[in-house]
């Protein structure tokens, strides 16, 4: 059998399609705008899934800027787009433009982005189950999970006369 033979044969690990076959959802990069969290940090939300309770995003973050010490209930999958950041931690690791993070249920950490770096961090994160930011006596402050997050992310949007309708959103 040649290659092409193979891949044209039916597989017996893929189901037939449907005849009416979901359709990919596209967010152009500029289709979403960034929305303030807090002084130094901005975030694009571009999926959540309620079910799953999965939220992706873009965060970006200006020079020293840092986000609550946090502990994540699910994992967390993160690729650095522009600058740098690290956990205070766990400073020799530190994450730059091509980086590639993985962050298993559990893990407990402060991001903090350098002071001395000339621009904005960018990072796209697929986190899934809620984080949990903490005080320094590990008592919980706040949650964040998909829902809260889409919720503040409308809020930001109308604050600035944007809409938020780009956003895929799974029930």
């Amino acid at each position: 059998m040649t290659l092409r033979a193979a891949i044209s044969a039916p597989s017996p690990f893929l189901p037939s399609a449907p005849a009416h076959a979901p359709q990919t959802a596209h967010i152009g990069i500029a289709d979403a705008p960034f929305v303030v969290v807090e002084l130094g940090f901005e975030l694009q939300l571009l999926h959540v899934d309620l079910k799953q309770g999965l939220w992706v995003i873009r965060a970006r973050w200006a020079p020293a800027a840092a986000i609550a010490r946090h502990y994540h209930a699910g994992p967390v999958l993160a690729v650095t787009l522009q600058g740098q950041w690290f956990y205070r931690e766990s400073p020799d690791q530190v994450n730059s433009a091509g980086s590639y993070l993985f962050e298993p249920a559990g893990s407990i950490h402060t991001l903090t982005v350098p002071a001395d770096q000339s621009g904005p961090t960018v990072v796209w994160f697929a986190i899934t189950g809620p984080n949990l930011n903490l005080s320094y006596t590990d008592q919980v402050v706040s949650i964040v999970d998909a829902a809260s997050i889409l919720g503040l992310y409308r809020a930001g949007c109308t604050a600035m006369g944007q809409g938020s309708d780009h956003v895929i959103v799974v029930d």
